[in-house]
């Protein structure tokens, strides 16, 4: 005889807290939707909210990670790593090889180690000249050749001064002279880069050598020069310009173009300064040319100007003008004659 059961009916408290069904079938499903139940609801609200914050604050630290990461496009090639440029500057070893020959020229016997700090192999030299018999002065560089990277052959030109000493059968008046004068000479001086930090050291004692070969003169690009006249336009306002200039004599911005910046010099060195000549770039001077507005011209003047003492200097400026309401005024000072086409990037 086979034993019927049937499953009893649980409380009605018991689903509870059972997790939400769904429900399948009806007017929700036919459309598409299925109904989920409030707890359900609930825990997927607190899900998104938690993703979001989530989301919020790895952002920043995603973003700063994004941009420490080297950026290289598809296909594009990739930067080379280079060296830093090297700036050589001649200022250093020039300034060290004048230092060095000036204190070559002081040195003597007993005295040899006032070079040590300049070459440490002066150890070895001994010296015969009496300390002090010569001095250098006036100092200067007058050519700086890179041998090597770091090492430099500096030509240094000093005025040697000494005391005279008994003069010799062979000896001419003149060299007698020169030895108890003032002479110009000529040292070559090896210098070698002894660090990073900017410190130098030389290669060997002083070597005297000939002085170099004189250059011809410049081609200027300045046509003939004439003689300067002060009732010519250009000429007076040069004139007045420069007496403003050198000596104080009148207000200096009367002269100069708008937007020209020059200041006297201060104590005026001279007190009367007279034009001897002109000359103008690319052609003759021309006397009374037509005072167009914005007209620009060139000049090359020489003038005599003359001191407190009455001693009168040479001198000679290149100077830039303008036309402006039919008068001539100064638009530039400049720092160097205009060459001629042939001299043009000669060094």
């Amino acid at each position: 005889m086979r034993a019927a059961w049937r499953k009893a009916p649980a409380p009605a408290d018991a689903y509870e807290d059972q997790p939400p069904e769904f429900e399948e079938g009806g007017a929700e499903a036919e459309a598409g939707w299925v109904t989920v139940s409030s707890g359900a609801a609930a825990n997927l609200t607190a899900l998104v909210r938690w993703t979001a914050w989530a989301l919020l604050i790895a952002g920043p630290a995603l973003g700063l990670y994004a941009l420490a990461q080297p950026s290289t496009a598809v296909g594009a090639p990739q930067p080379r790593a280079t060296a830093p440029a090297v700036v050589r500057d001649a200022a250093g070893p020039a300034g060290f090889a004048e230092l060095y020959v000036a204190a070559y020229a002081r040195a003597g016997q007993g005295s040899e180690a006032s070079l040590q700090p300049y070459f440490p192999g002066v150890r070895d030299v001994v010296l015969d000249a009496k300390p002090g018999a010569q001095r250098a002065e006036r100092l200067a560089t007058v050519r700086v050749r890179e041998v090597s990277d770091g090492y430099w052959s500096v030509t240094v030109a000093a005025h040697l001064t000494g005391t005279k000493g008994p003069a010799k059968k062979d000896d001419s008046p003149d060299a007698t002279d020169a030895a108890a004068g003032e002479v110009l000479r000529y040292f070559q001086v090896a210098v070698r880069s002894a660090g990073p930090g900017g410190a130098y050291i030389a290669a060997g004692l002083p070597a005297e050598v000939a002085a170099p070969e004189p250059g011809e003169a410049p081609e200027l690009g300045y046509g003939h020069p004439v003689p300067a006249d002060e009732n010519e336009a250009a000429s007076a306002t040069v004139g007045e310009f420069l007496a403003a200039y050198l000596s104080g004599t009148g207000e200096l911005d009367r002269y100069l173009s708008p937007g020209t910046n020059l200041s006297a010099i201060s104590p005026a060195p001279y007190e009367q300064i007279k034009l001897t000549q002109l000359a103008e770039r690319g052609g003759q001077f021309q006397p009374n040319a037509d005072v167009s507005e914005g007209a620009r011209r060139e000049l090359l003047v020489d003038l005599e100007a003359t001191d407190r003492a009455g001693q009168t200097r040479p001198l000679t400026y290149a100077l830039a003008l303008q036309a402006r309401d039919g008068r001539w005024e100064i638009s530039a000072l400049d720092a160097a004659p205009a060459l001629g086409n042939s001299q043009k990037g000669h060094n």
